[in-house]
């Protein structure tokens, strides 16, 4: 089962990068933590299958781009765009919302957390069972 981990928005922000350059930007809050995707990039992601980079936010005055902390794309599906945060796990959210987000019928989207994989059991041989042994 999925759990909501957070929401998108946009506030028709406005943030620094590094050179100074001013960027339109979709706010993401996972987690408790702030980040921005360029909405630039986002359209251009929506339209084709391409990674965009996930920013953190600082604010000081203005708003300012960071370190990027992730990659989002448009799954396989076409349905979902999907976040990978770098050592925060997986999340995604509806395309259908985030569309109607950019174009102002919807104020948020929800975000939720992608449970992770378990990983693959080792079947242990039970009391009796005979095992062959194999040299790779």
């Amino acid at each position: 089962m999925m759990e909501k981990a957070g929401y998108l928005q946009q506030t028709r922000s406005q943030a620094f990068d590094n050179e100074g350059q001013v960027h339109d930007i979709v706010e993401l809050h996972i987690l408790g933590n702030r980040y921005a995707i360029r909405k630039s990039d986002l359209m251009k992601a929506l339209s084709g299958r391409m990674y965009v980079q996930v920013e953190e936010v600082t604010r000081n005055w203005n708003d300012y781009l960071g370190l990027t902390r992730g990659l989002a794309h448009v799954s396989v599906s076409g349905k979902a765009l999907n976040i990978d945060l770098f050592g925060a796990g997986n999340f995604t959210l509806s395309l259908s919302m985030l569309r109607a987000v950019i174009y102002g019928k919807e104020r948020s989207v929800g975000i939720v957390r992608i449970p992770e994989t378990p990983a693959v059991r080792i079947r242990r041989a039970a009391e009796g069972q005979q095992t062959i042994s194999a040299v790779v």
